[in-house]
């Protein structure tokens, strides 16, 4: 029996590996207080540093805020922080 390839991991997956590399990115950018842009973390050092996790948490959140019409947890965060300005 072959197994079929399903549409949603396979679509979602690479969004996760994504999110965590910017995670990582931008913590590396908050304590090392450089650009860190050009450096780029291995899956297992994602895996082993939570931020594949995170990183899975986030994009599911959003996948389901998109369908139920809701900001994603982004664009949330920047108008807490644009509110938050005036």
């Amino acid at each position: 029996m072959t197994r079929k390839k399903g549409k949603f991991w396979p679509y979602i997956r690479p969004l996760i590996w994504e999110k965590a590399q910017e995670l990582f990115q931008e913590e590396q950018v908050r304590t090392m207080g450089t650009d860190f842009k050009g450096i780029t973390a291995e899956r297992s050092e994602l895996v082993e540093g939570g931020y594949f996790y995170t990183a899975k948490l986030i994009v599911l959140a959003n996948i389901y805020r998109l369908k139920k019409g809701c900001l994603t947890v982004e664009e949330e965060e920047m108008m807490r922080r644009a509110g938050a300005r005036f």
